[in-house]
């Protein structure tokens, strides 16, 4: 029995250690690769850290950009609010010109009984500032003739 019971024991050994090989095949498989994805992720991580460098540089860039662009915008906005005060006034003078014309136009004109109709080959009607230019002309003309203007 005790030659029996060895080759048992021997026998239960030998599959142990068949089975012990054949893992160990199958976790030098995975170390394999998990070594090939490890050199493919090396090269990932590179790559990430390249491109992170380029995004924190083009960032960079575009906070010096948005400075700039916020203290030129400023002036501007200064300027442009001057501009447009200054417009405003020049505005108002030119309204207060054209309702001094305009009452000198209406007291030029000679008082007419009626309207006298328009021929219809009459020329094109005359836009209303260039009637009122027209008519402080005339006006002028008038005072020049009895000797009144200056």
């Amino acid at each position: 029995m005790s030659h029996s019971l060895g080759i048992v024991i021997e026998s239960l050994v030998a599959v142990l250690l068949m089975l012990t090989i054949g893992y160990c095949i199958l976790l030098n498989k995975r170390l394999k690769r998990l070594k090939a994805d490890e050199h493919s992720l090396k090269a990932t991580i590179g790559e990430l850290i390249t491109a992170t460098e380029i995004a924190e540089r083009a960032i960079g860039g575009l906070k010096h950009t948005v400075r700039d662009v916020n203290e030129h915008l400023g002036s501007q906005l200064t300027a442009a609010t001057q501009m447009s005060a200054h417009l405003k006034g020049q505005l108002a003078e030119g309204d207060g010109i054209i309702r001094r014309l305009t009452k000198i136009a209406v007291a030029a004109r000679p008082p007419a009984a009626e309207p006298e109709p328009e021929p219809v080959y009459a020329a094109p009607k005359v836009s209303a500032a260039k009637a009122i230019a027209a008519a402080a002309e005339a006006f002028s003309e008038r005072r020049r003739a009895s000797g009144l203007a200056a």
